[in-house]
C-alpha cells in the first residue's frame, strides 16, 4: 500500500476488506482468540508453557482437518460454533499432554463432542 505525501493520508483499503469470506474469516478468528483466552484464564497456564505451545500446534492441525468436515455435515455453522470447535481440539491437544481443561470448556456443545468423539 502506498502513502501518498502530498494529501498525508493513506488510500481507501483494498477489496480484501470488502469481501464476505474475509469479513467471515477475521470474525471466526475473534472469536477463536477470545475462546482460548477464556479457556488460558481457566487453566491458569503459563503463557510460555511448553505444553501450551505444542497443544496449539496440534490444535489448529486438528481444527484444519476436522472444520471443512464439520461443516458439510452442519456440526460447524457460524462463528461461535467454529471457535467451538477449536476449543474443544485444543482441550484435547493439551490432555494429551497432561493439562485438563475444565469441564465446561469441554463439554460446551453436544454437537461437536459427539463428533470428536466419532473421530478422536
Amino acid at each position: 500500500m502506498e502513502f501518498d505525501l502530498t494529501e498525508g493520508t493513506m488510500p481507501l483499503r483494498d477489496e480484501w476488506d470488502r469481501d464476505p469470506s474475509v469479513q467471515m474469516m477475521r470474525k471466526i478468528f475473534s472469536q477463536m482468540e477470545k475462546a482460548q483466552g477464556e479457556l488460558l484464564k481457566d487453566l491458569d497456564l503459563s503463557p510460555f508453557d511448553q505444553r501450551l505451545r505444542d497443544g496449539r500446534e496440534d490444535a489448529r492441525d486438528l481444527f484444519e482437518r476436522f472444520w471443512p468436515i464439520a461443516t458439510r455435515q452442519g456440526v460447524v455453522v457460524g462463528e461461535r460454533e467454529a471457535a467451538s470447535l477449536y476449543i474443544h481440539c485444543l482441550a484435547h491437544a493439551l490432555s494429551q499432554r497432561g493439562v485438563e481443561a475444565p469441564k465446561k470448556a469441554s463439554e460446551e456443545n453436544e454437537k461437536i463432542v459427539r463428533f470428536l468423539k466419532e473421530r478422536l
